[in-house]
C-alpha cells in the first residue's frame, strides 16, 4: 500500500534540513552494503530485490510490470524502480520500512525509456521519456519534496533518451540518445533505422540549455549509444548496441571527455565478434580507472582501462547487471539465470556468490549497489 500525500510530505519533512539535507537517524541509509535489481520469477511475475553481500534476500516488492534500472536516494532509503520501455511507471520504495510510497505516472503522451537518477542533494528525481507523439526524447524533472509532481522538461536533443548520468560537477548531465525512434502502437519496432543519429549530449540540468553534443560518424550512425557512466574525473564510458548488417564488424564500447570526438574502441576480433552487436550495461570500478561492459546475448563480459585500452574478457552466461565493488577493479555480476559473481579484473579470480533466494528469479539487465 502507497501513504496519503499529506504523510509523505510529512515524512520529508521531518527529515529534510535546508530543503537539500536528511538528516533523521530513523531515515537514514545505513552503511551496510545492499544491491537492488528488478528480477522477474518463472510465473512471469515482476519484482523489485534487494540483496546483502552475503546473498540473503533482504527486501521484495511487487511491481506492476517489468522495471529496467533501479535508482537509489543519495541520503533516504528509497528506491525508484523504473518501467522498461513503453511503461508509464516508477515505483518509489521505501526499502526499510518496506512500503511503496508512490507509484508515478508520466504525463499522458510520454512514457518512460527505463532509467532516472536522484540529483545529487535528493531534491529531485531526473528521468528520460519519449513524446509520443514527434517521437522527441525528453528530460523529466520531478520534485521528491512536492511529492513527485514534475516542475520542468526540456529536450533530450535526440532521440530515443536512454542512460543519464550526473557530471561530477553535480549539474550537468550527459545524456545518451540512442537515435532509435519508437511507437508503443508498434510496439518495441524500431522506425527509423536508416536515419537514426545517436548522440552524447550535455545537458544544464537546471536550465534545460545544451552545453555540448557529439555524434558518430556516418559510417558508425547505427551504433546506438544506449547505457553509459561516468568517473570521477567526468570521463564517460559508452556501450553500444548496433541495428545494421549482422555481419557487420563493429566496436561496441566507446569513451568520451567534453571538448573532444568520441572514441570508439574495439576488443579483439574474436572477442568483438563474440560480443554478438550487442552492449547490455557499462560501469567503472571504485577508482574509476577500469571499466567492464557487460554483453549478454554473448555471455560475455569485457574489461578496459578508462584510456580505451583492452584488458580482458570472461564468460558468463547471460550476464548483464554490474555494480562496483568498494575494492579496486573489482565488480559484481547478476545474470538473466539468476546468478551473482564476484570477479577482480587485477586476479583474473572469478566467484560464484551463493543466493539465498526462491527458486526461479532471472535478474533484469542493471544492477545497482545502494550502500
Amino acid at each position: 500500500m502507497g501513504i496519503s500525500r499529506r504523510n509523505f510530505t510529512a515524512l520529508l519533512g521531518s527529515s529534510l534540513l535546508g530543503g537539500s539535507l536528511f538528516s533523521s537517524t530513523l531515515l537514514a541509509r545505513g552503511n551496510e552494503t545492499l544491491f537492488a535489481s528488478a528480477s522477474q520469477t518463472s510465473r512471469g511475475l515482476y519484482e523489485l530485490l534487494i540483496i546483502d553481500q552475503q546473498g540473503a534476500l533482504r527486501f521484495r516488492h511487487a511491481l506492476p510490470a517489468r522495471s529496467h534500472h533501479i535508482a537509489a536516494h543519495p541520503q533516504l532509503p528509497l528506491l525508484a524502480a523504473v518501467g522498461r520501455r513503453p511503461e508509464t511507471f516508477i515505483d518509489i520504495v521505501n526499502y526499510q520500512s518496506k512500503q511503496l510510497i508512490q507509484r508515478i505516472q508520466s504525463r499522458q503522451g510520454q512514457h518512460f525509456y527505463g532509467h532516472a537518477i536522484f540529483s545529487p542533494d535528493g531534491r529531485y528525481l531526473i528521468s528520460t521519456e519519449n513524446q509520443m507523439s514527434t517521437g522527441d526524447g525528453l528530460i523529466v524533472v520531478r520534485d521528491v519534496h512536492d511529492n513527485f509532481n514534475t516542475i520542468k522538461q526540456f529536450s533530450s536533443a535526440g532521440i530515443g533518451p536512454h542512460e543519464l548520468k550526473m557530471m561530477p560537477n553535480g549539474r550537468t548531465l550527459v545524456i545518451a540518445n540512442g537515435g532509435i525512434h519508437t511507437h508503443p502502437k508498434q510496439g518495441r519496432e524500431k522506425l527509423n533505422l536508416s536515419t537514426m543519429q545517436p548522440s552524447l549530449a550535455y545537458i544544464d540540468s537546471l536550465s534545460g540549455k545544451l552545453q555540448e553534443q557529439v555524434f558518430l560518424t556516418t559510417e558508425h550512425h547505427q551504433l546506438s549509444i544506449r547505457h553509459l557512466d561516468v568517473n570521477s574525473q567526468g570521463r564517460v564510458g559508452i556501450a553500444l548496441q548496433y541495428q545494421g548488417d549482422k555481419l557487420d564488424d563493429m566496436p561496441l564500447v566507446a569513451f568520451h571527455s567534453q571538448g573532444e570526438a568520441i572514441r570508439l574502441v574495439k576488443a579483439p576480433t574474436p572477442i568483438n565478434h563474440a560480443m554478438k552487436q550487442y552492449c547490455g550495461s557499462i560501469r567503472f570500478d571504485q577508482s574509476g580507472e577500469t571499466v567492464a561492459v557487460s554483453s549478454p546475448r554473448g555471455d560475455l563480459i569485457t574489461f578496459w582501462t578508462q584510456n580505451g585500452d583492452y584488458l580482458n574478457s570472461i564468460k558468463t552466461t547471460d550476464g548483464c547487471g554490474l555494480t562496483a565493488t568498494s575494492t579496486k577493479s573489482c565488480f559484481l555480476i547478476s545474470t538473466g539465470r539468476g546468478r551473482f559473481y564476484h570477479y577482480d579484473v587485477s586476479t583474473k579470480l572469478k566467484r560464484r556468490i551463493s543466493l539465498e533466494l526462491p527458486k526461479g528469479i532471472h535478474w533484469d539487465n542493471h544492477l545497482s549497489n545502494i550502500s
